[in-house]
């Protein structure tokens, strides 16, 4: 889950910037939750959850940003596109799990790509 504090902005960055999909958006009991997947046949996905309003529900709940690493087949190209998309981007960097750079959402979390080799 991310815990985010503008669900539709949060919607909007991943699925128009990055390219993610949204698989539901529902509203249930005035709590609303966003599902969305990097790809219709992934296997894992991210549920975009309002901060507010879960730190009032759960207040014992850690509501920080998990770290998450993303593969890609072509990093460069990944890159570029987020450059272009205005997206915020680190510089590109080779660690030991590759080739990668990291990346921040609309709320200036971040998160990292890693070429899949």
């Amino acid at each position: 889950m991310l815990y985010v504090d503008n669900q539709e902005e949060a919607k909007n960055f991943w699925t128009q910037k990055v390219g993610f999909s949204v698989v539901e958006d529902q509203t249930e009991n005035g709590i609303r939750w966003i599902e969305i997947v990097p790809t219709m046949d992934a296997q894992t996905s991210f549920i975009l959850h309002d901060k507010k309003i879960i730190s009032e529900l759960e207040p014992e709940l850690t509501l920080t940003t998990p770290s998450l690493m993303f593969y890609t087949l072509n990093v460069e190209e990944l890159y570029d596109t987020f450059t272009q998309k205005g997206i915020t981007v680190g510089e590109m960097v080779t660690t030991s799990s590759g080739k990668g750079f990291n990346f921040a959402d609309n709320e200036n979390q971040y998160f990292v790509v890693v070429e899949k080799r």
